[in-house]
This record gives structure tokens, sequence and C-alpha cells, in this order.
């Protein structure tokens, strides 16, 4: 016999209260039939009609937007930004809330993931629960920081450049971006014809004048002539490799932190935020406190920040290794780190290199894992080297709080746990958590 076809609730509307924050920018709610309701646009608290906009009858979840607030919390706040809402731009999250309650949700968030992932209180993770402002963000409610140095517009296909919709491929054509920096806006990226490209990613360097442009253009599409407010250096993406490929200018920007320049080159990765390297180099050196002459490795070492900060202060006899996939990203970190004859820099996936490296011990441990965090292979032969400390950098506290576990597992215990809110009006965070053997001071 043929099962009935499970039926879509898109598009239905619930009256609901609104319960806890849950990690990803949404809060957690249920349905009267007791199916849960991740709500966007919302506040824990809070009683809203929540609009279905994915999920079927039976499914584990279903995902919604507020779409009237019956009750509102005190922490609600008018969105700043005109494309902010239901339907509308998937950039930010938390538009509606004021600064303070967006830091205290994503304090939140790292508790309940270091709880459900790691078994871990804030007070066992050295961490005092608060999630602490930018230099300069801390802004009024319906003031938002100008923190984005790279924006990636989408282009729809009338040739308009926007920001797209929430897990969607829509375009949400804008005229400008609350969050972007200066640097970006002055570009006037909103203004122009694209038609043909993709997408138009703006990038401008903190420290320097350089600002980019990368073109990703459309299957056969040729590229504009690319005259803006500024002046800019032009890449393309190239349809078939995916390859970065200098059209005009430098292929490079040159980005400032922990008082040295650092090229970066095809669009690397850069911390967005124009105060976020400077923050996280001194969180983590903070915490590891280097002594000259020490050994240390950087792992996924990007264009070399960490290894940089980390040579600088174990001088002359101190050694660093570090390991980044990416090739272009290891070219740029061996010409920032030329002057550094004891710095090191080896390309392939941390998982692959290290054990052909032969490092059987160490002093120091930075990692900065991609989103997925290292896992827990890569953070058991950490936990064999014998390093008196670890900077953990993480862009997401589930991973973070998942490899904590692991750590735990090989002998670590976390000293000190800082947030910091490095992506405003999101529900991103960063954290850095600096690990010790587990007998140590115990």
């Amino acid at each position: 016999m043929q099962a009935e076809p499970t039926k879509s609730l898109v598009g239905e509307e619930y009256e609901v209260e609104i319960g806890p924050v849950a990690h990803g920018g949404h809060c957690i709610a249920r349905t009267p039939e007791g199916q849960v309701l991740f709500v966007r646009h919302t506040l824990p608290g809070e009683r809203v009609v929540a609009r279905v906009t994915e999920g079927e009858e039976g499914a584990r979840f279903l995902r919604a937007d507020a779409v009237r607030i019956l009750e509102a919390s005190k922490d609600r706040i008018e969105a700043p930004c005109p494309f902010a809402g239901p339907g509308r731009c998937g950039g930010c999250d938390w538009q509606h809330a004021k600064p303070g309650a967006q830091r205290r949700l994503k304090a939140d968030v790292i508790a309940e993931q270091l709880q459900r992932l790691a078994g871990l209180t804030p007070e066992e993770a050295g961490w005092d629960g608060t999630v602490v402002p930018a230099e300069g963000d801390k802004l009024p409610a319906g003031q938002v920081p100008q923190w984005r140095t790279r924006v990636q517009y989408a282009v729809d296909a009338e040739g308009h450049a926007g920001l797209r919709r929430h897990r969607s491929h829509e375009v949400e054509r804008i005229d400008h971006c609350m969050i972007a920096a200066a640097g970006v806006s002055e570009l006037g990226i909103e203004k122009r014809d694209w038609t043909g490209m993709e997408s138009v990613e703006a990038v401008a360097a903190t420290g320097s004048q350089d600002r980019q442009v990368i073109l990703t253009p459309r299957p056969g599409a040729r590229l504009p002539l690319v005259e803006l407010d500024r002046p800019v250096s032009v890449l393309r993406v190239d349809e078939k490799s995916g390859g970065v490929h200098r059209v005009h200018g430098r292929p490079f920007v040159r980005e400032r932190a922990d008082g040295r320049t650092h090229r970066v080159g095809n669009g690397g990765f850069w911390q967005v935020h124009p105060k976020a390297a400077d923050t996280l180099v001194t969180a983590v050196m903070q915490g590891l406190l280097p002594r000259k002459g020490e050994t240390a490795l950087d792992l996924y070492c990007g264009v070399g920040l960490f290894a940089g900060a980390l040579a600088d202060r174990l001088g002359d006899k101190g050694a660093v290794l570090g390991i980044e996939s990416g090739k272009r990203a290891v070219e740029d970190a061996r010409h920032n780190l030329a002057d550094f004859p004891r710095v090191r820099v080896e390309q392939g996936k941390v998982e692959s290199v290290l054990p052909r490296t032969g490092i059987t011990e160490v002093d120091l441990i930075v990692l900065d894992p991609p989103r997925a965090g290292a896992g827990r292979d890569t953070v058991a032969h950490l936990s064999s080297l014998g390093a008196r400390r670890i900077a953990y950098v993480a862009c997401d506290p589930a991973a973070l709080a998942r490899d904590l576990g692991y750590f735990r597992e090989g002998g670590y215990r976390v000293r000190t746990l800082r947030a910091f809110d490095l992506f405003p009006m999101t529900h991103h965070v960063e954290c850095v958590a600096i690990l010790e053997p587990a007998g140590k001071g115990s």
C-alpha cells in the first residue's frame, strides 16, 4: 500500500509562546500539537504569531518567522535596517534586539552548548558568562556598528546587487548595508549595474587604503567595466576551476594587525571585523604567555596572523610551525613571515601534515579551525604533544564545545574562556579558550 504523501506546513500560522534562544539565530517554541518550531525575528518570553517557512507534518522540527508580535519583550526594538524582517535580507539575525540583549542571547547559546556538548558549566570553563563587544561597538539601541569589511553581494537577474534572503537563493535588493564598513559602503556597489554577474564581493582592508572587488560571473558572461566611487583592484572567479584571477590592480590587500602588515591574496581569509584580528591576538597571547625559546604550532594558520605574533614573542631561539591547507594562503603566510627564520609553514590538511612532521612534543599550540571544528582524531593527536598551554579560537560554539569534550578525554582542562561579539546583529560569536594539562594547579 502506498504511503500518504506528507503534508507541507509552509504558510501555516500558530500563536505561540517563545522559549529560549537556540544556536543559529532563532528561538524555540512548540505548536499546539507539540512540534518544535525554530522561530526567527522573535525573542525569549514573547507571544507571537509564527508562520511556517519550512517543514511538514511529522518532521522533527519546523522553521518559522514571527509575523505578528502579540506580547513584546522589553529587549525588542524596531529594526534599524529597513531590509530586515520576515522574508527579507538574511544577513542579520538580531536587528530587532537591543545591543546588550544580543550579547546576552549569544552568551546563553554558548552556555547551552558548553553544557550540552562538553558537560561544562561557565565556572568550569573559566568563563564569566559575558560576551564582550569590540572596541567602539558599544552603541545605543537603534545604532548599528559599521563593522563588516568584506561583503558578498548577490546579483539578481536584472543586474541589481543585494543580499540573499534567509536560507534562500532569492536576492533582496538593497541600497545600503548598515553593517558594512565605511570602506565597503563608499565603493557604491549597490548603485551599479552588475548584469551577468552571480556575485560581487567587496573588501575594504583594515589599516590600509586597499579596496578590492571579486567578481563571480554567470556561465558565459563577460566581465563588466568596473567603475566605482573609489580606486579598487578587480579579481574574478573562474567558473570552471573556482580559482581567483587578477583582472587589474594588486591581487592582494594589505591588512594591519599586531603591529605588522599582512598580505592577503585572492580574497583569502581574514577576520571580517576591523578590530577582530588584534582582539584575538591579544586574547591568545594573554592566555598562552609565550616564553623566549619555546616551540609552538599554529594550526589552520591562514596567512600567518598567530604564527607571526608567536614568533615575535618567542624570540630568536623559539620556533613556530604553521599548517594551512590553502595554497595561496600558504604563499602569503611565507611572505608575511619571511623575516622570522625560525618559522616554517607547511601546506596541507592538519590531520595529514601534522603526523608527517614527526613532532612529538611542543610547548604551545594555537588552533583556529573552520566552522566544523578540529574533530576527535586531531584533538587526540594534539593532546599527546604535551603542550603546557593550548589556545583554541572558535567561530562556532557547538564545534568548540565538542572539541573541548575531546580535549578533556585527552587530559586537558579549560583554564579560561572569553567570548567576543565580533559579528554584531548576527548570531555568530567568537570565543578563545585556553587549555592546560588537567593535573596542573588542580
